[in-house]
């Protein structure tokens, strides 16, 4: 699939020598990366990836990486949070893209603003592909990206339709994506309202971010009874994991962070001041072991509702639980 609502510039040749995406949209970002490599692969099955840290690409790595090769494989080397490497790799970079090497494709994720801005230039000058990936904090630009989903798959949607989906499920963009995916699969013909309504009225009680929310305030049983609420009225368990992983990272992140206004830490940790309010109450409870132990019980929920298991309705009971105890591992001996 294309990378939905992400605005590019004029070489939209998905293996030119350097694709830059900027912006926060963890999903746009992802799209971008994926519609790099899907395009790489095409043309050579056997392309070489690597994904890579601002803390795995020291000075001298991406020489290494790009260096000619015996066999002349294509490569996609992709570089995360570009605006975090440090100040000599930032010259390997800038380097590398006055004369980029052939059958290699750099993908470079900018998150944009002031930090990094000199590599950002530097690309930009260069002529790389842009791709841009903007959160997207309006109601009309979330209804617009659902409506540009069902396009995407060739099905129709009703606006009315399109409008009550943003309405059900909110603002995250995975959350809409994964219930676009799932009424295209579940429904036959035109989505109308009615059809939505079917699947998420009643939602704003058994949704997603209750499971996560009760899960992260050590509310095991509340947990799981939006669980098992959400599952039967047709919550797709891809949907719960995503939630319960962008709650537990919503703790890491505020607990690491320094103290300072909400609106400060808003814009440092790219979260609303209202969550910041939320996580910090949030928080009580949480030490940075707990915090490791409940991003592995998400990662082995998500194994496990994507094939890995057998039953993703138990897969998730188990995270919830060992999530809503790791709430609780303060003080605890």
């Amino acid at each position: 699939m294309l990378v939905a609502m992400a605005r590019k510039s004029a070489t939209d040749d998905p293996l030119a020598p350097v694709t830059l995406a900027v912006g926060q949209e963890e999903l746009l970002l992802d799209r971008a990366v994926r519609e790099v490599v899907v395009a790489a692969r095409a043309a050579d099955a056997d392309t070489d990836v690597r994904d890579l840290t601002p803390e795995q690409l020291q000075p001298g790595t991406l020489a290494e990486l790009t260096s000619p090769s015996l066999f002349a494989e294509r490569k996609v080397v992709v570089v995360r949070n570009a605006q975090d490497l440090s100040a000599d790799t930032i010259k390997d970079v800038t380097a590398y893209l006055g004369s980029p090497a052939e059958e290699i494709t750099l993908v470079l994720l900018h998150a944009g603003g002031v930090k990094g801005k000199k590599l950002l230039d530097a690309a930009r000058k260069a002529g790389a592909r842009e791709v841009a990936c903007p959160k997207m904090t309006k109601p009309a630009d979330r209804l617009a990206f659902v409506r540009s989903e069902f396009r995407a798959t060739g099905r129709s949607a009703t606006p009315e339709a399109c409008q009550a989906l943003v309405d059900a499920i909110g603002s995250d963009l995975r959350e809409l994506a994964s219930a676009v995916s799932q009424l295209v699969a579940d429904v036959e013909g035109t989505i109308d309202e009615a059809v939505v309504g079917r699947y998420y009225t009643g939602r704003a009680e058994a949704s997603s971010f209750t499971v996560a929310d009760r899960a992260v305030e050590g509310r095991a049983a509340e947990a799981l009874e939006a669980l098992r609420w959400s599952l039967a009225t047709g919550v797709a368990p891809v949907m719960i994991t995503s939630a319960l992983a962008q709650g537990v990272r919503a703790i890491g992140k505020l607990s690491s962070a320094r103290g300072g206004r909400p609106a400060d830490l808003a814009r440092e940790l790219g979260m609303p001041p209202w969550k910041i309010d939320r996580v910090r109450q949030q928080m009580r409870g949480w030490t940075p072991d707990g915090v490791a132990v409940a991003l592995q019980a998400v990662a082995e929920a998500d194994a496990g509702v994507k094939g890995g298991g057998d039953d993703p309705g138990y897969a998730l009971e188990k995270a919830v639980v060992a999530i809503a105890r790791a709430a609780r591992s303060r003080g605890r001996t």
